[in-house]
């Protein structure tokens, strides 16, 4: 059986700074650092002495927690750019108003996929599946059978329905959302060969154990 481990990466300065990420080469905070050793922890439980492999976006936010976990293994972090998050554009760094101001709504019905939410430069969703897609067969090619990957949110919920075999035209309405820091757990069952979500969005490794103490 395969095991891959998605997480999202934790919290990082521009959600505290309430400016867009995208390819903003934002990094972590303190307390991202902090939520990354908890992931580590995690997965170290889970993983056991399997060998494993760590993937992850190159943006440093994502690359910073890969790097965390990737010790506890003692091995090194393979980064991938296509698992970067979807690019907003000229948006990318700037506040979120900014873009708000800016945005054109994603229709109901049309071409959802090559929709320019009108930011120059940003990327469409069909541009994000077309890089996302291809990024995790390159990773499932490999023989690990254990994987750890870290990106981001929105490109993790594409890589979820890479993994479920849904296909690239059919992402249009698909969204999972998912927590910065969260685990999803995906497993290949090589009795019927279904690829299995067995866990999504896990997220209680991210309660502070002073503030719980403190309830």
């Amino acid at each position: 059986m395969r095991h891959i481990y998605l997480v999202t990466h934790p919290e990082a300065q521009h959600h505290v700074d309430g400016i867009v990420g995208g390819w903003h080469d934002s990094v972590l905070t303190a307390r991202g650092h902090q939520q990354a050793e908890r992931i580590a922890d995690v997965l170290a439980s889970r993983v056991g002495p399997e060998p494993v492999e760590v993937h992850s976006s190159d943006l440093r936010r994502a690359s910073q927690a890969a790097e965390r976990i990737a010790r506890r293994f003692s091995v090194e972090v393979h980064t991938d750019a296509r698992l970067r998050e979807r690019s907003n554009g000229e948006a990318d760094g700037r506040p979120q108003a900014w873009l708000a101001e800016r945005r054109i709504p994603l229709p109901e019905y049309g071409d959802r996929l090559a929709h320019n939410d009108g930011p120059a430069g940003a990327e469409t969703r069909l541009a994000l599946v077309e890089r996302l897609y291809p990024a995790l067969d390159d990773i499932l090619s490999r023989p690990a059978t254990t994987q750890i990957i870290v990106s981001h949110g929105s490109a993790s919920s594409y890589l979820i329905a890479a993994w479920i075999g849904m296909p690239m035209t059919s992402t249009d309405r698909v969204f999972f959302p998912l927590t910065s820091g969260s685990i999803t757990t995906l497993v290949r069952n090589d009795s019927h060969f279904s690829h299995q979500v067995v866990t999504l969005n896990e997220t209680h490794h991210l309660k502070d154990p002073e503030a719980e103490a403190g309830e």
